[in-house]
C-alpha cells in the first residue's frame, strides 16, 4: 500500500554509473538491507556519496570489495582500511571534502543552490583546483553543491505516505540527502498507517520519498544481524 515496495522493486531503477547518495556514519543509520541488495543487483561503475564507506566488508564495505565502487565522495574514510588500500592500487578514485562542507554541499543541492563560498579548506591541498575568492578581507573557496540520482535512506518510522522520523544519532545525513536526490527509497523499521505520525516528529516530508522498503537488517552490540 502507497509507497511501499520490496528492496528489489526499490532498487530497480539503479543502474550501472549512477551516482547514489547512501545515509550513514559508519554502520549506524545506514540502509544495510538496501546496500545488501546492491551486492547483488546489476549495477556497477557507480559514484557513492557517503561520510565513509562502511568499514572493513561491511555495508558499503562489501560493495567496494566487490569493485563495484567507481568513485567515493566523503569525508571519513579512515573507518576502513581498504579505501585507502583500493586507492593506491588506482582501484578507486576518492574525492575528500571536510565533514561541515560535505554536510552543507549536499544541503545546498537539496535547496537548489549551486554552490558556495567557505574558509574551510583555504591553502589547503583540498582547495587545489578550486575558485578561490577573497570577500571582507578574507580567502573563501567555492565548494560546488552536491546532487544524486539516487539516495538511500535509513529512518526509523513511516507512514504510508512516506513521512519519516528518526531514532537517535542514526539521524544523521539521511534527512539532508533525501532533498538532494531525484529518486529516493527510504529503508524504515515501521511503517504505520496515515495520522498515526505526531506531525511534531516528523522529520522528512513525504514529498521527499519515493519508495519504502522494510528493514530486513539491524545493528546491534554484537554486530548486524538479519531479521
Amino acid at each position: 500500500m502507497g509507497k511501499t515496495r520490496s528492496v528489489e522493486e526499490a532498487i530497480f531503477p539503479i543502474t550501472s554509473g549512477s551516482t547514489i547518495m547512501v545515509g550513514g556514519f559508519g554502520l549506524v543509520g545506514a540502509p544495510l538491507t538496501l546496500i545488501e541488495a546492491l551486492t547483488i543487483h546489476n549495477a556497477d561503475m557507480l559514484t557513492i556519496i557517503s561520510n565513509n564507506l562502511g568499514e572493513e566488508g561491511k555495508g558499503l564495505g562489501e560493495l567496494l570489495r566487490q569493485g563495484k565502487i567507481k568513485k567515493a565522495i566523503g569525508s571519513y574514510f579512515t573507518s576502513n582500511r581498504e579505501v585507502a588500500e583500493m586507492y593506491h592500487a588506482g582501484k578507486i578514485e576518492v574525492q575528500l571534502l571536510p565533514q561541515g562542507t560535505f554536510s552543507e554541499s549536499i544541503r545546498a543541492g537539496g535547496a537548489g543552490i549551486g554552490g558556495y563560498y567557505t574558509p574551510t579548506s583555504v591553502s589547503t591541498e583540498l582547495a587545489i583546483g578550486k575558485e578561490i575568492r577573497e570577500i571582507d578581507g578574507n580567502l573563501f573557496c567555492f565548494e560546488p553543491a552536491l546532487k544524486a540520482d539516487i539516495a538511500l535512506i535509513k529512518a526509523h518510522k513511516a507512514d504510508e505516505l512516506g513521512n519519516l522520523t528518526y531514532y537517535k544519532t542514526a539521524r544523521n545525513f539521511n534527512p539532508v540527502m533525501a532533498t538532494a536526490a531525484n529518486y529516493v527509497i527510504a529503508e524504515v523499521d515501521e511503517i504505520v498507517e496515515v495520522g498515526m505520525l505526531n506531525p511534531e516528529e516528523v522529520v522528512t516530508p513525504h514529498l521527499y520519498v519515493d519508495a519504502l522498503v522494510y528493514s530486513q537488517k539491524i545493528l546491534t552490540k554484537e554486530g548486524v544481524i538479519t531479521i
